[in-house]
């Protein structure tokens, strides 16, 4: 790795009406680095990286690309400078094929004439690939693939630019442990050729893995840059969040009470069978299991969202019908989707609605909404997430991940649930918001609230329940107390290298 930098932002500030996203920030970044950014949401990592390609003009600064003032007028003038960017969220058009969406804007690369030679396209495709060890037909329709596989695409777009730098948002909240590894290897093949990448992740764990530096943001400032192997994880916490995190898992000695909800062998065909269980009042129960294993797509259908073919849901004894999200709402069942892009909030619409959106006919008369007690409710639920906003009436869209996490968890709230399903409640959100939304399920559990949490971090269901369901291949084949969690015994199960006993 060289020391010579390639890229110098220096005295970045980006205003926004009632808001300094950016306040004299800096960054640097070395030929052939990685170099790890970190900071809360709403710190100010996505505003530096928006004026780095081009996306936002900042209030004042100055930047240098190898050494020559660099000032991008959009995105695509970043793109000829040989800066590109791989979002955390994918985007890629469903309906084309592998090829089509790598190398999308650019068929004359491969044309003639007027005539595009997909045989040329291909034959590139599949060159790129081999030379980074990733196998995928580049004829198959993208919207078939797994979201995994369309994440390796996004990395193949980028890297098919032959850029200089390469920013990589959150590149890995989609993939398996094996696609991690294989993630790894292309980052480092690009390193070694000279290639720099900026990697923005939550997962401390992946920046002592695969960068060379960190660099710190804490409420849009510069903190700090350090050399990976002259700081841990506990110092970095510190950083980021600018306070000790002492209790990262704040679990409280609760009384579990009676049968709040519970289910009798459920199936869905092509998905999962005979799953029962039950939760309690008071009580964190934990799901886990390998991608693939099914653990989503049971929730989904116990909330409505996908058909059963059999089974049985009941709410304190009593048999009831979640055949739609509707109903499931009315038999104070909610449900936080994995899945924030798609089926959590309305990018375009403002937070004010998306945190009523579930709630509304509780506040409405003759078919009219009561805007001052819908009002008064989406600002107490502010206040009580902690949210940081400049409006209500902002887009949910301009919202950092935690904060729209944070949103989402509300509009449950607000409908007072007494069965709160959380899957993957903490994805893509930075420590500090983690800690905050542990807190609150703390607190939910304390008021006899069910929840249900479905998460492929094991240190945080560790941490949180009172027992864990292990899923595999569609089925639950082991059941954990708390006295007994261990992660190896966990990932066992999930491997199907233990079995359960009956």
């Amino acid at each position: 790795m060289s020391e010579v930098n390639i890229l110098e932002m220096q005295d970045i500030s980006m205003h926004f009406p009632g808001v300094i996203a950016l306040d004299h920030a800096r960054l640097s970044l070395r030929k052939g680095e990685v170099l790890g950014l970190i900071g809360e949401n709403g710190a100010g990592k996505s505003t530096m990286m928006n004026i780095l390609l081009g996306s936002l003009k900042p209030t004042f600064g100055s930047m240098m690309i190898k050494g020559k003032p660099y000032a991008p007028k959009s995105p695509s003038a970043a793109l000829e400078l040989g800066i590109s960017m791989i979002h955390q969220e994918v985007r890629l058009i469903p309906e084309m094929s592998v090829a089509e969406n790598i190398w999308i804007g650019r068929e004359k690369k491969f044309s003639s004439h007027g005539i595009l030679n997909v045989k040329k396209r291909t034959t590139e495709t599949i060159r790129m690939m081999k030379e980074l060890d990733v196998e995928i037909d580049p004829s198959i329709q993208v919207g078939k693939l797994s979201i995994a596989t369309m994440q390796l695409i996004e990395v193949l777009r980028a890297v098919s630019y032959d850029s200089d730098i390469i920013i990589m948002d959150e590149p890995t909240s989609a993939l398996t442990d094996v696609e991690i590894q294989k993630l790894y290897n292309i980052i480092r093949k690009l390193s070694a050729s000279g290639t720099s990448i900026i990697y923005i992740s939550h997962k401390l764990e992946e920046l002592f893995d695969v960068c060379n530096r960190v660099t710190v943001f804490r409420d849009g400032k510069y903190i700090s840059t350090h050399p990976i192997d002259e700081i841990d994880q506990k110092q970095l916490v510190k950083l980021i969040v600018g306070r000790e995190l002492k209790d990262m898992y704040p679990k409280e000695q609760i009384e579990i009470g009676d049968t709040v909800f519970s289910c009798k062998d459920l199936q869905r065909a092509g998905s999962f069978k005979d799953v029962s269980f039950e939760v309690h009042a008071g009580e964190i129960l934990g799901f886990c299991g390998l991608m693939g294993a099914q653990r989503s797509e049971i929730m989904q259908s116990i909330f409505g969202l996908d058909p059963l073919d059999n089974g049985h849901i009941y709410l304190h004894g009593k048999e009831i019908e979640t055949r739609t999200p509707e109903a499931a709402i009315r038999n104070h069942i909610a449900l936080v989707t994995e899945d924030r892009l798609r089926r959590g909030g309305i990018h375009m619409l403002p937070i004010r609605i998306n945190l009523s959106l579930a709630f509304l006919k509780s506040v409405c008369k003759n078919g009219f909404v009561n805007a001052q007690k819908e009002l008064d409710a989406c600002n107490s639920m502010v206040d009580k997430m902690h949210i940081k906003l400049a409006s209500l009436n902002d887009a949910f869209g301009s919202l950092s991940g935690g904060n729209q996490q944070k949103v989402i968890i509300g509009r449950w709230m607000l409908t007072h649930p007494e069965v709160l399903i959380l899957d993957e409640p903490t994805r893509g959100v930075d420590v500090g918001a983690k800690t905050e939304i542990y807190r609150l399920i703390g607190e939910l559990a304390k008021e006899g609230k069910a929840i249900i949490m479905v998460s492929s971090e094991l240190p945080e269901l560790m941490g949180l329940s009172d027992r864990i369901i292990v899923v595999r291949e569609g089925q639950l084949v082991a059941q954990v107390e708390r006295k007994d969690f261990d992660q190896d015994t966990l990932m066992s199960y999930a491997f199907g290298i233990l079995q359960e006993e009956a």
